[in-house]
């Protein structure tokens, strides 16, 4: 397959078809983030992605039962685009369970209901929406594009045209200033959006990101470990969705834990408070694989 530059996709998609049929993210000024900033966004000519969905079908096309569609915000394709594409992977895959994609608050309210109905019933049935936080001061400090209610009306909208979303949340977004507002405001995210999936990731700090330079001049100050964890207690007590799928299971987190909400609030609050008690061994920073 041919990809340009480094491919990011969730850890849930690690035995997903990779299809890469944008360059980069449209949006691309979240402060914390670097996963694209060595590319400038365009819309990946359509001849070549089908000639790798093609390739992909000739070579594997009956082991594949899930494609995620990269890079960092494929939502944002016109509904043309997708239709095109989410043919081609239906013949070429004919076990294909599931397309995904990475999408912003954004991508999702600029679509019309029709258009939102008419990719989930060709096939893209999961949207990975990254809030990362659910305190308007720490979107608009983060740049995140979007606010609360912006962010509830996109999981509306999603969930009218009959689409999952995993939503995604950033322990230390907002660094010490803010750190209970946030953890607040993501719980009360969690519940207004009401996804089927909440994953928690933790903010690390890379160098030449705005966030850094933020934190170089002290605007800036990452919570200490202890209160991370203190951040996830607060949301993993106080958010309350129907039923949704929870995991830090990405390698940037110190403790990974998995369950469903509200359903294993207790237990893993029991875990984290041992965790904060010092009773379980946290992942290293050198284990921490980043």
């Amino acid at each position: 397959m041919r990809y340009e530059g480094q491919i990011y996709r969730p850890p849930s998609e690690a035995d997903a078809y990779i299809l890469q049929a944008t360059i980069g993210c449209s949006w691309n000024h979240c402060t914390y983030c670097d996963m694209y900033r060595s590319k400038a966004f365009r819309v990946r000519d359509l001849d070549e992605t089908l000639a790798d969905i093609e390739e992909a079908g000739r070579g594997f096309g009956r082991n594949v039962s899930k494609v995620f569609v990269a890079d960092g915000d494929a939502l944002v394709l016109d509904v043309d685009h997708w239709e095109t594409i989410l043919r081609a992977c239906r013949e070429a895959f004919p076990r294909m369970k599931r397309v995904s994609a990475y999408a912003t608050a954004m991508n999702v309210n600029e679509k019309r209901p029709e258009e939102l109905r008419r990719v989930r019933e060709l096939g893209l049935s999961l949207l990975y929406m990254g809030p990362e936080t659910g305190d308007d001061p720490t979107f608009k400090r983060i740049a995140k594009g979007s606010n609360f209610e912006e962010h509830v009306e996109a999981a509306r909208r999603a969930h009218d045209a009959g689409m999952r979303v995993s939503a995604i949340f950033l322990l230390g977004a907002g660094g010490t200033e803010r750190t209970k507002e946030h953890a607040a405001g993501s719980a009360k995210l969690i519940t207004a959006m009401d996804p089927e999936f909440v994953s928690a990731l933790t903010l690390t700090v890379i160098p030449g990101t705005p966030i850094a330079k933020m934190q170089a001049q002290g605007k800036f100050t990452l919570p200490s470990v202890t209160g991370l964890l203190e951040e996830l207690r607060t949301i993993v007590a106080e958010a309350s969705p129907t039923d949704a799928v929870f995991r830090t299971n990405h390698a940037s987190n110190y403790l990974p834990l998995a369950g469903r909400l509200p359903q294993d609030r207790e237990r893993i609050v029991a875990v984290l408070d041992r965790a904060l008690a010092g009773d379980i061994t946290l992942r290293s920073e050198s284990s921490r694989g980043l």
